[in-house]
């Protein structure tokens, strides 16, 4: 394994801030609602992890190395997890268990459904990150994991419903998702080398 402290660095600091979240829930420190405040973080770091996976490509051509691509199909396993913990948080803190009431959220909170569709998505991409469904699909398997834009886009559209009195934040994750998506427009993901090298020519 390639830079294996890298790897477990990453593994570490991802894995940090839920054990801190329960931490702070263990000692009331999040607050009156403790439970809606670990639903919302887990949604929230799912989504900053899944912007750092869309990030690995454009940092690996901008800087040569390596190590970017090697921990992008962990980051991208983090964002699946952080997601699944974020629909457990939910059935358990806001459902109460109760099944049945979430045919009366749907009906109120639409946004559940956005989020529902874009972890449908995300599914297919976390059961086949591995090299023996990369090799089983072949061309394919690019073609597949393609869905993660559009479970940017859900993902999106879901916390701007969440998060509407804090319009700010939800703009900081749209811009970097935008930005990400425009660096791969092949026009200018070519001209990434090209930046690197004027910028270590200075």
């Amino acid at each position: 394994m390639r830079n294996p402290i890298w790897r477990i660095t990453v593994f570490i600091l991802a894995l940090l801030p839920p054990l801190y979240w329960l931490y702070q829930a263990w000692i009331f420190a999040l607050g009156p609602d403790p439970g809606k405040a670990l639903v919302d973080r887990l949604g929230q770091g799912g989504l900053i992890l899944l912007l750092l996976t869309l990030a690995m490509t454009p940092l690996q051509k901008l800087t040569r190395w390596g190590g970017w691509i090697q921990v992008r199909r962990q980051l991208g396993l983090w964002c699946f997890a952080y997601i699944c913990l974020h629909l457990c948080a939910y059935g358990v803190f806001i459902l109460g268990l109760d099944w049945a009431q979430l045919g009366v959220e749907l009906r109120k909170r639409p946004y559940i459904i956005v989020g529902a569709l874009g972890f449908l998505c995300l599914l297919p991409l976390a059961l086949t990150s591995n090299k023996y469904s990369m090799r089983r699909l072949g061309a394919n398997w690019k073609k597949l994991h393609r869905l993660i834009y559009v479970i940017l886009g859900f993902g999106l559209l879901h916390m701007l419903w969440v998060v509407r009195s804090d319009f700010e934040r939800w703009a900081l994750y749209a811009s970097l998702g935008l930005l990400l998506l425009i660096v791969r427009v092949p026009p200018i993901a070519k001209q990434l080398p090209v930046l690197r090298t004027r910028l270590a020519s200075r």
